[in-house]
């Protein structure tokens, strides 16, 4: 689905965090730019995973998201249909898609041989920023038991 248009009537501060999304996820996320993550985040950025863990720090927060890239190289997310901002709280929806086609570590120094099979799972970030522009608090949420089927895992 392409961009639409952003909101009307929204601050210059609203615009800006939604434009700053919109780059970290189509640039910084879809091409694991890890580098430039700060362009976005705090240094002590704490996110609330979907599992209900959250972890504090932008270098955490940067090894959590490479992970992701480990056995799925084409993760990636194109689009953010759904855009609203008001005053520091921002939310973007979108599909984060990939394809399982590397091991997967599985936390107990073994690994999850890969399925080859393709995940497009919707998902949805919730971000509170701060007056320099970056967010603080971030929270992103997708369905992990229709993530785990699609891979074939669930």
């Amino acid at each position: 689905m392409p961009n639409p248009p952003y909101p009307h009537n929204l601050t210059r501060a609203e615009r800006k965090h939604l434009e700053t999304f919109d780059e970290r996820d189509f640039e910084v996320f879809t091409h694991a730019d890890w580098a430039r993550l700060g362009e976005s985040h705090t240094q002590n950025i704490r996110v609330h995973w979907p599992d209900g863990h959250y972890t504090d720090g932008i270098d955490q927060h940067t090894a959590d998201l490479a992970a992701m890239f480990v056995w799925a190289p084409d993760t990636r997310i194109h689009s953010h249909p759904l855009r609203v901002a008001k005053d520091e709280l921002t939310c973007v929806t979108g599909v984060m898609q990939g394809t399982f086609t590397r091991p997967m570590p599985d936390g107990k120094s073994g690994f999850i041989q890969p399925t080859a099979k393709k995940y497009a799972i919707n998902m949805a970030t919730v971000g509170i920023w701060n007056r320099r522009g970056t967010m603080d608090e971030e929270f992103p949420f997708w369905d992990n038991q229709t993530f785990y089927g699609q891979i074939g895992l669930g």
